[in-house]
């Protein structure tokens, strides 16, 4: 018999606002911190391109150098063409906000010599990135490189932080400081092995098994609900693992599939396996998408249980099967429409070249992302039965666990009640 305990500790609507303001005031913090432009000195003297003789920075510092900057003045606006396009261009003033030239002001060309977008100009105001070139002559020059766009990003994360804490309450939150702690693990675990020469799979292997714990733990507590989710996503990435081992294998994947693989190659200074480095990715991509599903599933047995104690091993196990199903068929069809979307223009691209379409799929660059789609989605299979077979058996059997039981946590916790049986 389950009875409904109120937790002494329940929170109203008005401390949850308060968390929400706390945490965007300390994002804001942060961001002011981590981005801030360093001091620009104030100018004594008419700003030119070249440095006095007295100051000039050194050039092998300089040179190829990406810094930040901001347009201060539209010199001149014209058309050019290149090739078979006609295009807009303009002549700009800018002024270097870092770096050894900080504080000078230049002068840069935008659309004279490189393909724009339709429409992309710019403006008084907008801070984008440059690379600094010294020419033969003695003269500094500067070539645009990109648009900074961190600020609107970061709005946008504030924007999902808040809606994240307002409708996820506490797990909203929890589940944030989970997503913190898993780009931690990514970058100051898993990057910084592979370039030390790790072992790619391996390194994975181990950072997503922390990760795993904790996040989930965090997010979900110590329940059964959370163990037999662990369980299942660890058992269905074992199982991904070997089959992408395999079929990495089968179809001669080399990892060179891509441009940033060959940069990797070019400016690293360990030997890194590719191929491993192909699997690495297959099994974080894998495991973002098992997390989602194995709790959910976890969540469904425990909920069915909790509503009808009497429901047989069989049958618990047959309805669980049935959301598990409907579950499987939205998240695979997710997956083929997400790499289908970011893979869009360069299909366009044979597309126009009308290439066949057998050839474009043996490409490597195309081949790799549907094999690990297909490695995904087989991952995702096979972790409805064995999350939902372990969720069954811990939400039927658990009191045979005896003393061991009282450590493994109560079957579920949810926000507002606990159910105590």
């Amino acid at each position: 018999m389950s009875e409904t305990l109120s937790p002494k500790n329940a929170w109203p609507w008005w401390r949850w606002v308060l968390v929400a303001v706390v945490l965007v005031a300390a994002e804001i913090a942060f961001f002011i911190l981590l981005f801030r432009h360093p001091a620009t000195p104030p100018a004594t003297a008419t700003p030119s391109p070249v440095p006095a003789a007295t100051g000039e920075p050194n050039a092998a510092d300089m040179q190829g150098h990406i810094y930040k900057a901001q347009v201060v003045a539209i010199l001149e606006t014209g058309t050019v063409s290149l090739g078979e396009k006609e295009q807009t261009y303009q002549r700009v003033r800018i002024r270097l906000l870092e770096g050894p030239l900080a504080g000078i002001e230049m002068e840069m060309d935008f659309g004279k010599r490189q393909t724009l977008p339709a429409n992309m100009h710019l403006n008084v105001g907008d801070e984008i990135l440059v690379n600094t070139l010294l020419r033969p002559d003695g003269q500094w020059v500067v070539y645009f490189i990109d648009f900074i766009r961190l600020r609107p990003m970061f709005v946008l994360f504030l924007v999902f932080a808040f809606f994240t804490i307002a409708v996820g309450g506490w797990k909203g939150l929890r589940g944030l400081v989970g997503m913190a702690f898993s780009f931690a693990v990514i970058f100051f675990f898993i990057l910084p092995q592979i370039l030390h020469g790790k072992n790619p799979v391996t390194i994975t292997v181990l950072g997503s098994a922390v990760l795993l714990g904790i996040t989930l733990y965090l997010i979900y507590g110590w329940t059964l609900k959370t163990h037999a989710a662990v369980l299942g996503i660890l058992a269905a990435l074992i199982l991904t693992g070997l089959l992408a081992q395999y079929f990495v294998a089968l179809t001669r994947l080399t990892g060179f599939g891509s441009e940033d693989a060959l940069y990797l190659i070019q400016f690293s200074t360990v030997n890194i396996d590719t191929r491993g480095l192909v699997l690495a990715g297959m099994l974080v991509g894998a495991l973002g998408v098992l997390d989602d599903l194995a709790i959910t599933q976890s969540s469904v047995v425990f909920q069915l249980h909790a509503t009808d104690p009497t429901l047989t091993f069989r049958a618990l196990y047959r309805r669980a099967m049935q959301v598990g199903r409907d579950h499987v068929a939205a998240t695979v069809n997710t997956l083929v429409l997400a790499y289908t979307g970011g893979a869009l223009p360069m299909l366009l691209l044979f597309y126009v070249t009308n290439e066949h379409p057998l050839q474009v799929l043996n490409y490597e660059f195309v081949a790799q992302e549907i094999i690990s789609m297909m490695i995904g989605s087989l991952g995702l299979i096979a972790a409805v039965p064995l999350t939902n077979l372990l969720a069954t058996s811990l939400a039927l059997y658990s009191h045979r666990l005896g003393p061991l039981g009282r450590y493994l946590g109560p079957p579920d916790r949810e926000e507002g009640h606990v159910h105590a049986h």
